[in-house]
């Protein structure tokens, strides 16, 4: 139908079980203290706790606005991203022409508008998290701003306040790490313009990719010191 084998097919549920798999091992409860990302929560806990503590709190703001600049630019890039999905979809004809003449490829018209409209729809649902991570930065922003003073540290209040902030920061984090989620899996998505084979083949390598810089050796040695800071 419209130009999919069952090869296309086969590509497309594996590259559909991937991403929901990759998205459960990263956000799931085995994730903490075992990948990057789950590490990293714990240190924006400390991060409230010890802003608490400080009575200037310019650096902290300074921070979460430095997290919201990043998000924002890749915001503007899943923008752009889209439109040039949208541009490609507008010159099927040339770039028909084009594939024609290369080996393994044999799109039909109806398949490549199809998975042109594929692409662009993931960039658009990596726009949407990186806009809300966008927006949930500058409610961490107004929870840093509202931090109750030193003098009150140790009140009931002044702790779930803190603990409210590293929520919302690491609810931001996550859905950052989401919107690059779909870029690296765009990568992947990429091989399918080719065949189903190279498809399903760019997705593995992604994921596999992805995994090892979540869970390597490589991602951890800096955060795995002694106590002389020997890693």
């Amino acid at each position: 139908m419209f130009g999919f084998t069952y090869l296309d097919g086969m590509a497309f549920a594996l590259f559909a079980v991937t991403w929901v798999a990759y998205h459960h091992l990263m956000e799931g409860g085995w994730s903490r203290g075992r990948t990057l990302n789950g590490r990293m929560d714990g240190f924006r806990l400390q991060w409230m706790q010890r802003m608490l503590a400080r009575e200037n709190r310019i650096v902290d703001t300074q921070i979460v606005a430095a997290l919201q600049n990043g998000t924002a630019f890749f915001a503007s890039t899943s923008l752009l991203a889209i439109g040039a999905a949208l541009a490609i979809l507008q010159s099927t004809d040339a770039v028909m022409a084009i594939f024609a003449d290369l080996p393994f490829v044999a799109p039909t018209r109806a398949s490549w508008e199809i998975k042109t409209l594929g692409l662009t729809l993931i960039f658009a649902n990596a726009f949407f998290k990186f806009a809300w991570a966008y927006r949930l930065f500058n409610y961490t922003t107004i929870l840093v701003g509202s931090t109750p003073p030193p003098a009150e540290a140790a009140s009931a209040e002044a702790q779930a306040h803190v603990l409210s902030a590293a929520r919302m920061a690491t609810l931001a984090g996550r859905h950052f790490n989401r919107g690059q989620r779909a870029f690296f899996f765009a990568i992947g998505y990429l091989g399918w313009y080719i065949n189903g084979w190279a498809f399903m083949a760019a997705t593995v390598a992604i994921f596999f990719v992805m995994i090892n810089r979540q869970i390597g050796r490589d991602s951890h040695w800096i955060l795995d010191t002694d106590a002389g800071g020997r890693p």
